[in-house]
């Protein structure tokens, strides 16, 4: 007797919550950190995309789909899908609605599944950000990327597009409204060309690609690289 075959879970998609969303903190977010926007036109208008952006700060994952052309979706902490009581229900409702993918802080099956739900956005033809650091940098300087955006970029064969942010970290509540508040800046540079990795094998071809997408981030931003793995954040 052969075994039924296992049907993969439909990518998760943003509801009308993410787009009202959008609608709201866009001008809100120009009256507020005044950011400057370059290289939209470098992200494909149609199509799979994998942006991957250094991060700096919690903002990271608000500024990049209010800055974007097109709807996307990152993945969030575990935390914030298994909470308990009336804040838990919301929080799940609401990270749920926006298309969010729960990713735990571990290896083995959990992270796969993270991935495998990354790739399955990205086989929708929608458009999925990782930060391929982990974790935010609080010393400011652009650490090593670990290699599951270039897992993803190989297996679903998506445009990626690097993402540079400067000044998020340095964003502090109320700072905003005062004269002199900085400004925030988001470039999405060129598409990597990864054509002249076709045929070569996995591994080494996700070490390069990893390695692209750190070098191309490095350029848009101006941050130093550490030459390590980030090991000093949580979030």
């Amino acid at each position: 007797m052969t075994a039924p075959v296992s049907t993969p879970a439909p990518a998760p998609r943003p509801g009308a919550v993410y787009f009202v969303g959008r609608v709201v903190l866009r001008p809100l977010f120009w009256l507020m950190y005044r950011p400057r926007i370059t290289g939209r036109g470098n992200v494909p208008a149609q199509g799979p995309v994998l942006l991957a952006s250094n991060h700096l700060a919690s903002l990271d994952t608000v500024i990049i789909p209010t800055s974007a052309t097109r709807p996307v979706q990152f993945l969030i902490k575990s935390s914030y899908f298994t909470g308990s009581g009336v804040l838990g229900r919301f929080m799940r409702w609401f990270f749920t609605s926006i298309g969010g993918v729960p990713v735990y802080r571990a290896t083995g099956r959990d992270a796969r599944a993270a991935l495998d739900a990354g790739s399955s956005i990205l086989r929708a033809g929608s458009v999925f950000a990782v930060f391929p650091e982990g974790t935010r940098s609080r010393d400011g300087k652009l650490h090593e990327g670990h290699g599951g955006a270039a897992w993803m970029a190989r297996e679903t064969g998506a445009a990626v597009v690097p993402v540079g942010l400067i000044g998020t970290g340095a964003v502090k509540p109320f700072r905003h409204l005062l004269p002199g508040r900085p400004r925030i800046e988001v470039h999405f540079g060129e598409p990597l060309d990864l054509s002249d990795l076709e045929g070569v094998p996995d591994g080494k071809a996700r070490r390069e690609i990893t390695e692209r997408m750190m070098s191309a981030i490095a350029r848009l931003t101006g941050q130093e690289r550490s030459g390590s793995v980030n090991a000093s954040s949580r979030d």
